[in-house]
């Protein structure tokens, strides 16, 4: 019976990453090993807080547990940052550390995570392209749905709706076209631009408010026939429970990275799915959400990657427009040694 013997984690650096949040606050490796020689590799978020807290908190919980109650752990990781986490950094940081485990779970069954899950239910999953508020050259790469991300509006909503006019006719009328506003809408202001681009066959309308306005995205569902879609900016099971209750979403994109790691990717797919909301995990074709798309998805459709993310070997790519399951055990995934650097403890 393996115990865990130790976790830390490191901040790890791309190539061309974006000067924001995504990659100071967003993004940190997780290492977690066991008394059997294994490793296991799992990818939070939370920046040098997030290291923190994996250093002064959670190591504490964690290291000495079998990673086969991985569920227990991430019961005594959430009490643990309660009083000063339930959503946010320390959150982010926990699901690291979950992945990592699940990750190391696998290499001790010689594995993938998704037979862990239950079994490979899609050896091969679309893609679709996540782009800013133009196609580009995405249809000629084989992609065979495509998302825009769209600004703020500047002067007035023409200027959004022209986007999408000239997104629809360039993807022709057959390919499924989604659109992400990022969370820099107001109410008002979502509701007159869903008004105007209906008549373009929205997939979805992706954060057009801010994460907490479980009623105005609800309002605005009642007020258009486009599927309003987030939850990559919701955390852990209770999270996504209040997001049924206020009817706020049709289509959720939980972060395994962020949300709370497999141990939550599994709850939200079964919470989704018994109440009828196609669940599309933020991130999907990265390999943390993907194995739960293989094995859980009902209607399996994954987020093109970050492009920057230049520091993770061997996750399968995507191939006009679609990604194939790996095979590898845990993720399938490995990183570069010299990244690994256990941090000094003395």
């Amino acid at each position: 019976m393996a115990r865990i013997t130790d976790v830390w984690a490191v901040i790890p650096k791309g190539t061309n990453e974006p000067r924001d949040w995504r990659t100071a606050m967003a993004q940190i490796l997780v290492v977690v090993e066991s008394d059997d020689g294994r490793r296991g590799f799992g990818v939070g978020g939370g920046g040098v807080a997030g290291v923190h807290v994996i250093d002064t908190i959670l190591r504490e919980v964690v290291v000495g547990q079998d990673p086969r109650d991985v569920t227990a752990i991430w019961d005594r990781m959430f009490h643990a940052t309660h009083h000063f986490g339930r959503k946010g950094l320390p959150v982010m940081a926990l699901s690291g550390i979950d992945l990592a485990i699940w990750d190391l779970l696998g290499k001790q069954e010689n594995q993938p995570v998704y037979q862990l899950l239950g079994g490979l239910r899609h050896e091969r999953v679309p893609a679709y392209a996540s782009l800013g508020p133009t196609v580009g050259t995405a249809i000629q790469d084989g992609f065979t749905h495509v998302k825009l991300h769209l600004p703020a509006v500047k002067h007035d909503i023409g200027e959004i709706v022209d986007l999408v006019r000239m997104g629809r006719e360039q993807v022709g009328p057959d390919i499924p076209l989604y659109l992400d506003a990022g969370a820099k809408w107001d109410r008002q202001t979502s509701a007159q631009i869903a008004a105007a681009v209906e008549q373009y066959e929205i997939g979805w309308l992706e954060e057009p408010l801010l994460a907490d306005d479980y009623i105005g995205h609800r309002q605005l569902g009642e007020r258009t026939r486009i599927p309003i879609a987030g939850g990559e900016h919701e955390y852990t099971r209770w999270g996504y429970e209040l997001l049924v209750e206020t009817k706020a979403l049709t289509v959720w994109q939980p972060d395994a990275c962020w949300v709370g790691g497999m141990t939550t990717m599994r709850e939200v797919f079964a919470l989704g799915q018994a109440n009828g909301i196609w669940v599309v995990p933020h991130r999907g074709s990265e390999v943390w959400g993907l194995h739960a798309i293989l094995a859980l998805a009902d209607r399996p459709l994954a987020e093109g990657g970050r492009p920057w993310v230049t520091w993770v070997q061997g996750a399968p790519e995507i191939v006009k427009g679609i990604v194939a399951a790996p095979t590898a055990p845990g993720f399938g995934v490995t990183f570069d040694e010299a990244l690994l650097v256990r941090p000094n403890r003395d």
